[in-house]
């Protein structure tokens, strides 16, 4: 009798035009069948307990369906002006907040935490004289470890005859509001997800996937009357409760290309990548109860800080092997040097013979951008007697810089 049945499901499911969706379903069918697939809440249960053990922090579970919020919030932004050429979701805000356009048939959204709070890792072999702060979020790779983590539970949903697909710093879904329409977490004034006793200390990544699962809702708001984060931003970004204006927020204008604006390069003070203010101020996080456990990293070290003046000297490859987990547009090292001119005309010291002889190196780039940038460090430093003859350079750009020259230092 088994067998017979065997060979019709096999029949059956080889008219079928996907092999995947084939396996998906024969498990399914079989599981059925015999009576071992176990209550919606129940197997929740066992995948939660699993994604805890895995490394996760926190789990919750949506549906899957659009998220119409979010796609209302993109083109709110997008309308006002507030993105500055940013991409990700705001790329395809469409497919971003429509879930089953990345996994056809989707009903659940399984969303994940992954702590990155490691706050007595070790820091760099040496620091360097003109170390630049990193964000902690970088310190690793720690979507690395999300996604490792992720893949996990993933196994375990198509081992069972589901569907699932891994998104972990990805634009085809919009995560944060995933993770606030699950009860995961509510959105902070500063617009990331802070979690119950714990902040904003996490990276966030989710599983798509075909399985209906009892799903969470949205908690009430916890910031209460606290604006700490609008207030400690140093450039004003944050504009409204939740709304950040990336023409002023630091950490896109690290990532952005082209001239870094000049009214907020002296904001930037020693930042090389990323801004935590936002999130260093808030209590939740001050308060945190969670401690990562150090994942497992591309890099040996923990890069918490970065020598400016050794960016400024290091071959494209070695710079951007010690910087790997960033975010660098088109991977090109223009830009990490860039920032680091920037810094080092807000923290070097114009005696210093290797600041001397870095800003030298790139008054005399091939590249335009850090020749204006290197200008302006200059100028910074008062080492106004290196800039002779850039008021007539043939780039547009280091002109422009050249007649708009900053003051001084007051510390110097």
């Amino acid at each position: 009798m088994v067998s017979s049945i065997r060979v019709t499901t096999a029949q059956w499911f080889s008219t079928l035009k996907s092999r995947k969706l084939c396996d998906c379903l024969q498990r399914q069918v079989w599981c059925l069948r015999f009576g071992i697939v176990p209550p919606a809440d129940t197997y929740w249960e066992d995948l939660r307990a699993l994604a805890l053990s895995s490394g996760l922090h926190s789990v919750a579970v949506t549906s899957a369906d659009p998220l119409q919020r979010a796609r209302e919030q993109i083109e709110n932004r997008l309308e006002r002006n507030l993105v500055n050429g940013m991409q990700f979701t705001f790329r395809n805000p469409v497919r971003s907040t429509t879930p089953t356009m990345s996994v056809e048939g989707a009903k659940s959204i399984i969303v994940a935490a992954r702590s990155y709070d490691v706050r007595d890792a070790p820091d760099d072999d040496a620091l360097g004289k003109y170390p630049a702060r990193v964000a902690r979020y970088v310190w690793h790779d720690h979507n690395a470890a999300l996604k490792k983590s992720l893949e996990i539970v993933k196994k375990r949903l198509k081992a069972d005859g589901h569907r699932a697909v891994v998104f972990a710093d990805d634009n085809s879904v919009v995560d944060r509001e995933v993770a606030w329409r699950s009860g995961l977490g509510w959105f902070g004034k500063n617009a990331n997800i802070l979690l119950p006793g714990v902040g904003s200390y996490f990276v966030l990544g989710c599983i798509v996937t075909t399985v209906e699962l009892p799903v969470g809702a949205p908690l009430d708001d916890g910031c209460g009357p606290c604006v700490r984060c609008l207030s400690s931003c140093p450039t004003d970004a944050i504009v409204s409760p939740g709304v950040i204006d990336s023409h002023r927020c630091l950490s896109w204008l690290l990532q952005k290309p082209g001239v870094f604006p000049r009214e907020y390069r002296v904001a930037l003070a020693d930042r090389i990548y990323g801004c935590d203010e936002c999130q260093s101020t808030c209590p939740p996080t001050q308060r945190s109860s969670v401690t990562g456990e150090v994942p497992v990293a591309i890099t040996s070290r923990h890069r918490r800080h970065i020598d400016v003046v050794w960016m400024l000297s290091a071959a494209d490859k070695e710079l951007l092997d010690a910087c790997d987990p960033w975010y660098i547009h088109e991977r090109n090292p223009l830009w990490l040097r860039r920032n680091a001119l920037i810094i080092l005309g807000n923290i070097g010291d114009p005696d210093d013979a290797d600041v001397r002889r870095a800003l030298e190196a790139m008054l005399r780039s091939n590249e335009p951008v850090l020749r204006a940038h290197a200008v302006w460090a200059c100028a910074r430093l008062g080492l106004t007697h290196l800039l002779s003859g850039f008021d007539t350079d043939p780039d547009d750009m280091v002109r422009a810089e050249f007649a708009h020259l900053p003051t001084c230092r007051d510390d110097l």
